[in-house]
Formats: structure tokens, sequence, C-alpha cells
């Protein structure tokens, strides 16, 4: 019998469940636009940057087919082990896994015909040295493909911030904000440039957005994903001995907003850039 056909699963199965959720919310309308505009075909090599706990590593592997090699990518050792339960579970089998960062990629030169990377190079410590990374594994006419979100992300929660600081007399924090979003997330154009210095021909660039919206300001803080992500990130340009103080302004006029308007939303803007190698 074809091993598709086996559906014998339990679906009360803990480890069926504990594998079941591998779609992040914060990924998945990323992930979708990536997932679409990806060149599917036959006896390739790719490659995915970040691919956390497993999506969308997992999802383009099993799309490709076993005639394909996929290898993934990431330092996250916690990560790493839940996506290797999936790959097993799945029983995957195109899949090797690189524990390392993308600035010292352990590929050959030229080997790859498909880097896929989906939010994650938002995140890494050198995006120069990671491009440059990406441009000698990728075979020439390869396909370079990711998403980002873009600096005009979670912008009511910056301006609630700036406002605060500002009556606060407090610039030089503002000025750490600035920073902070500048080097999560460059602007495009100057994004674009540097994937044009590092040999890649931009074929196509996709915008959409989406939102994250709370009954208010206090859900927003206090939701699991806005505290692992981002509230570190935030409380970093705050001294320590003023972040009670601030964060309670701050989650003080986000919840006269949604007095307001009945809710407290994020943006978040993002793009899709898809890349031939020169």
């Amino acid at each position: 019998m074809e091993n598709y056909l086996n559906t014998d699963f339990d679906f009360n199965s803990d480890e069926l469940l504990e594998v079941f959720d591998e779609l992040p919310i914060w990924s998945a309308p990323f992930g979708l636009k990536l997932l679409e505009n990806i060149k599917y075909r036959k006896n390739i090599t790719a490659l995915d940057i970040g691919f956390g706990a497993g999506f969308p590593l997992t999802e383009i592997a099993m799309r490709l087919g076993e005639t394909s090699k996929v290898y993934g990518i990431d330092p996250w050792e916690a990560a790493i082990r839940r996506t290797m339960k999936k790959i097993d579970f799945y029983k995957i089998k195109n899949i090797e896994i690189l524990h390392g960062f993308a600035e010292n990629i352990k590929i050959d030169d030229n080997s790859i015909n498909l880097i896929t990377s989906n939010n994650g190079l938002n995140n890494v410590s050198d995006l120069e040295k990671s491009l440059s990374e990406c441009s000698r594994v990728l075979k020439k006419d390869g396909q370079f493909i990711q998403t980002l979100n873009l600096d005009g992300s979670l912008i009511e929660f910056y301006s609630i911030m700036e406002s605060v600081l500002t009556d606060l007399n407090m610039d030089s924090e503002i000025e750490l904000m600035k920073q902070h979003i500048y080097k999560k997330r460059k602007p495009l154009q100057e994004y674009l440039l540097l994937l044009e210095k590092h040999n890649f021909t931009i074929e196509k660039v996709i915008h959409d957005k989406f939102e994250y919206t709370f009954a208010d300001g206090t859900a927003m803080l206090n939701h699991f994903f806005i505290r692992l992500a981002f509230l570190n990130g935030w409380k970093s340009i705050i001294p320590v001995a003023r972040q009670t103080e601030i964060f309670k302004r701050i989650e003080y006029l986000m919840n006269l907003q949604a007095d307001i308007e009945g809710f407290f939303k994020l943006s978040v803007p993002f793009v899709l850039i898809d890349c031939t190698k020169s």
C-alpha cells in the first residue's frame, strides 16, 4: 500500500496535537504570500532561512516533494528540537537541518536553486553578511524570495510611545526608539539597494498588510506573542527604573484610544521581494 494511503491518525493523541499548530498566527500572512510566489519544480535544492518552529520549512519541503532537498538554517535550539519532532511525525524525508546563522551558511558555493525566508532576515545580526552568504550559495538565475515587515509596522504603538517620551523630555530615548526600529526594519528602498549590491535582480515587490486588533492596550501588552517577540525590545529603550512609569502611561493612552474607537489595533505593512541571482 502507498504510504499516503495510511490515514490511521489518532485525533485524541497528545503527540498529534503537540505538532498540529505548526503555523503561528504572526507568520501566517507573510507565509501565505511567500508560498504563493515560490517557483515549485522537481529536482532542486532549496534553503529556508530562519524557520523557527518549522514554518515554512516543512510546508515547502512537502510541496517540493522527495525529488528535491531542502535545507533549513536557524540558531534557535529549542525551536529546532520542535521542528525535528514535526519532521519525524510528518515523515518528511527531504529536509536537512543546519544549526547556525545566516551570516555563516555551511553550504557549498553556487549549490542552491531556491532560497526562502519568511520574515527571517529582519532578525539577523549582520544583514550585509547574510545577504552576501545568500548570494554565495545561490546558483545563477536561482530564486531568492523573502517576506519582511516594513518600518511602519506597529506605528500605533510607537506613536504613543513617542508622545509619552516627548512629554517627559526624554529625547535620547526617542532616538533609541528610532534606532531600534531601524535595526529591525530597514526602509524598503535601502533594503532593495542592498539586494542589488549583492548581485540580486529584483523581479517583483508585492505590498500587503494585516492588522492585530485587541480589545484595548492592556490586552495587547498581555498578549503572549507581544511579550515574547516585542516587549523586551521596547523595554530596552527605557531605563529600568522608569519602565513601570512609562508603560503605565503608554497603556493608559492605548486604552483611552480603545475607548474612543472601540478597539486598539497594530498595523503590520509588509512586502514580498522576489529576486534572482544575476
